[in-house]
């Protein structure tokens, strides 16, 4: 039987790999090659899977609640990588660098290793989320700049 503490460990596991995986996605090549320079030994990778390429279609709405439809395709690199330990890291970019792909699936599956979870959290993963934060911090911003105020003025009893 599965114990209630079990279950939450493992719900924040997942949540913490799906945050660690949305980083990753949004990560800069530059990003995870300083991260893979620091790194203090480097976990040979063999991959699983890619890394390769290939279109998504990405769907829209009208106004953010209508109804879906076909926008486009956009090009998207995906790898998946087997450490010597064992681990299995995935990761998907949107584009066409497939060095990208790869180095982000090797912190994904280090990132599942508590050995070196620490190390990825705090070389990669938070920069990461702090230059994010200031891009949608800046975005806000310049929008905010720009918003205009409209009223209606009413002129008496026509």
């Amino acid at each position: 039987m599965i114990s209630a503490d079990s279950n939450k460990a493992a719900s924040q596991t997942a949540s913490g790999r799906k945050r660690a995986a949305d980083l990753l996605a949004r990560a800069e090549r530059s990003e995870l090659s300083a991260a893979w320079n620091a790194l203090p030994q480097k976990p040979a990778a063999r991959p699983v899977r890619g890394p390769e390429t290939g279109l998504v279609m990405v769907r829209g709405r009208i106004g953010g609640g209508g109804a879906p439809f076909n926008l486009g395709e956009v090009t998207v690199t995906r790898a998946t990588v087997r450490l010597d330990s064992g681990s299995v890291g995935h990761a998907q970019a949107l584009g066409t660098d497939r060095e990208k792909a790869r180095l982000a699936a090797i912190f994904d599956a280090l990132w599942q290793e508590e050995a070196t979870r620490d190390f990825v959290e705090q070389a990669l993963l938070s920069p990461i989320a702090a230059r994010i934060a200031v891009a949608e911090r800046r975005k806000a911003d310049e929008t905010a700049a720009t918003r205009v105020d409209f009223f209606t003025m009413v002129r008496g009893d026509n």
